[in-house]
């Protein structure tokens, strides 16, 4: 395998592009009162705008961002960016973090250290990793495929050359949103592979066998999909749009950055455990960043493809399959819906259930210290 290091650099004339296009914004109209009752506030996503045109320094954000170790190399047909921060500890771990939509490897920027060189930030150099932070197909760095088909399933098994490339045969793998279902399709895809597998997310495509022969439901897991469902009809129109109509909102999103940015940031101000308020938890130049990478390497509409490609092949087990590999969750209480330890115990062989004091949907971002220290927890023994 053929391994390139790079430098993120960016031309400027994209830059001069995106502060000229931010200049010319025309905005909607609001109601008295509206809020963010029907999407984005757009008294804050004015400000947040503003801040992007006039405040914002992208040149320190991507100084920032090269102060680790970026790499490319190709697995099959497929270019792939990753981030290779080797442990510092007696025996590190193999462990490979996978982040999710809408996010980037900038979601691992300060959970890295934490993982790679525990020692050096208060906790025992033991439980270090070799830290692996791929870019999934399509988002930031990692080009778009090139034809349909790359979904969580065969990332998983990018994940799994990647590994082998690297010289890592055996090794863990953590992650949320879509890096959750990538994490999870490496154990079922690999388990001879995986330490163990790490989530704090439980993919919404998971489903046990249900129904005749199966163990009826518990009032805690009816309580799960009665809330996924009101998620669903409240929330989830975004996800219906990605998986039905992505080429259509891509357009748009990629034309016009206030768009993109209204797109981006509505979520993460509320999926993150701050009360509605961003900046005590994310930074507006970590958001920024983020949105910036995405704007930048135009990846918007391949992004959205994972949603397509996922709802192809869900994460749904036949009656009697069971994942051997050991399950660690860690829960957040700002998360999106979270299932129950018993509807996970019906095809996994769960063995770590952490409930966490704060946090959301961005565990990485928000809460990087109590998520390292958890994800060291769980592979402690498996190591």
């Amino acid at each position: 395998m053929l391994i390139e290091a790079i430098t993120l650099d960016f031309p400027q004339a994209d830059l001069d592009d995106l502060h000229q296009r931010l200049a010319r914004t025309r905005l909607p109209g609001t109601l008295q009162g509206q809020g963010w009752s029907e999407g984005m506030d757009l008294n804050v996503l004015s400000d947040l705008l503003g801040y992007w045109a006039t405040g914002f320094d992208w040149s320190a954000q991507q100084a920032q961002l090269n102060q680790l170790p970026h790499y490319q190399t190709t697995l099959g047909e497929q270019r792939i960016h990753f981030i290779h921060q080797p442990g510092t500890g007696p025996a590190p771990l193999p462990l490979v973090l996978s982040h999710g939509w809408p996010g980037s490897f900038l979601e691992m920027q300060r959970i890295i250290p934490l993982l790679a060189d525990p020692g050096s930030h208060g906790g025992d150099p033991a439980d270090a990793f070799h830290v692996v932070v791929p870019s999934l197909p399509g988002y930031t760095l990692s080009p778009a495929p090139t034809s349909k088909g790359i979904g969580p399933y065969e990332i998983a098994g990018l994940w799994r050359a990647l590994m082998a490339g690297l010289g890592y045969a055996r090794f863990g793998a953590q992650g949320g949103d879509i890096g959750a279902a990538v994490s999870t399709w490496l154990g079922v895809r690999f388990p001879d592979a995986l330490a163990g597998i790490h989530l704090n997310y439980v993919p919404g495509a998971y489903r046990p066998p249900l129904g005749d022969g199966e163990p009826p439901l518990t009032a805690d897991e009816q309580a799960f999909l009665d809330r996924s469902a009101a998620f669903a009809a409240s929330e989830g129109a975004y996800a219906q749009l990605h998986r039905t109509k992505p080429q259509t909102l891509a357009v748009g999103l990629n034309d016009s950055p206030a768009g993109l940015a209204a797109w981006m940031a509505e979520k993460f101000y509320a999926w993150t455990d701050s009360g509605g308020l961003l900046e005590p938890v994310i930074s507006r130049d970590t958001l920024l960043g983020n949105i910036t990478l995405y704007w930048l390497t135009g990846c918007i509409g391949s992004s959205l493809r994972q949603y397509v490609e996922g709802s192809q092949r869900p994460l749904q087990f036949a009656s009697g399959q069971r994942v051997e590999v050991p399950l660690g969750v860690a829960l957040f209480p700002g998360e999106l819906p979270m299932p129950p330890r018993s509807w996970l115990q019906r095809c996994f062989d769960v063995q770590h259930w952490s409930p966490q004091a704060k946090g959301g949907h961005f565990a990485a971002l928000e809460q990087p210290q109590l998520l390292a220290e958890d994800i060291r927890a769980f592979f402690r023994p498996l190591r």
